[in-house]
């Protein structure tokens, strides 16, 4: 299991997605400023009234337009230039959020699940994305088509080839998404000034994620918050104790939204409107007003975390 640099989705669309509609001055700007994918259009839905979200992490050092981010930006995160990660998406987290009131469920699902991959066979649950995308991007630029409208277009192919994989995989509709880029994450962590978190021991991974942290309560931002949620080496089950990590800073997000009123400061959701309009991309179904209700819910601490089960290893072309 290898670099990630998004594994936090779920604060991202949390945060973004939610607080944008804090207040009726912000809603129809939210709805209009948010750009949004036609790709779940006539796909079947929830019934009683459940609600599924996929949550993904794009692994890409581009901009929802195709372009490399700064090199001063990627030099401070630490992830290097953009030939590296390419479409993978290294952060899938379906939502659960039941009718009834009862807590809602986040599960990750890990990247390098062996599964089914419509129209390409057996490959790793996060390649999906990417081999739908460069097929698609590969006709277009045949087609004459120009950029940046070949990289939505291509990334549209990618994101439902990564929706009817993992509804297939887990068998479960999928009513909405959010996706996030690299630089997305970095400008989530900004905006909020901060995500408390408490490690357990010192850390010292310099050489892979950049992540150096003393052991205990540290409050932890930008940068600082990529590398702490990217390391992997120096963890005992790797990839799979990173997304331990991922959890802890997504509880510390939301315990954030709960005490520092983050739904009542203009200035901070403005600028979590700002991270949305150029960092996600959502569903063209999903109301951000109306999901609101069911959002505060899950920042008042209404939902659980888990990691689905794996059954074992096996190595395919040394991977």
């Amino acid at each position: 299991m290898r670099k990630w640099g998004r594994k936090i989705a779920v604060a991202l669309s949390i945060a973004i997605v939610v607080s944008s509609g804090g207040f009726h001055f912000f809603s129809k700007a939210a709805s209009n400023a948010i750009p949004r994918s036609k790709v779940l259009q006539g796909a079947p839905q929830s019934k009683n009234g459940d609600t599924n979200i996929l949550l993904i992490g794009l692994d890409s050092r581009r901009d929802n337009e195709g372009n490399p981010i700064p090199k001063e930006i990627s030099k401070l995160l630490h992830v290097g230039p953009a030939t590296i990660g390419g479409y993978n998406t290294n952060t899938l987290i379906l939502i659960h959020i039941p009718a009834n009131g009862k807590k809602a469920v986040a599960i990750s699902i890990p990247r390098d699940n062996y599964v089914n991959v419509p129209g390409y066979g057996m490959k790793k649950i996060k390649e999906a994305y990417g081999y739908a995308k460069y097929a698609e991007d590969s006709k277009l630029y045949k087609e004459g088509v120009k950029q940046p409208m070949r990289e939505r277009l291509a990334r549209d192919a990618g994101r439902a080839s990564t929706i009817a994989t993992v509804s297939q995989f887990l068998d479960v509709p999928i009513d909405h998404f959010a996706e996030v880029n690299l630089i997305g994450f970095y400008d989530l962590a900004n905006a909020l000034g901060g995500i408390q978190v408490c490690l357990n021991r010192a850390v010292n991974d310099s050489k892979y994620s950049g992540a150096v942290f003393p052991a205990g309560l540290q409050t932890i931002s930008g940068a600082d918050a990529l590398k702490f949620v990217r390391q992997r080496h120096g963890l005992p089950n790797g990839d799979l104790d990173r997304t331990h990590r991922q959890q802890a800073f997504i509880a510390g997000v939301i315990t954030k939204f709960r005490t520092q009123g983050i739904f009542g400061d203009v200035g901070k959701l403005s600028a979590l409107l700002n991270v949305a309009k150029k960092d996600v991309v959502i569903d063209s179904g999903l109301d951000v007003i109306g999901f609101l209700p069911q959002a505060k819910a899950l920042t008042g601490g209404n939902i659980k975390f888990h990691t689905l089960p794996i059954e074992g290893y096996v190595m395919r072309n040394s991977q």
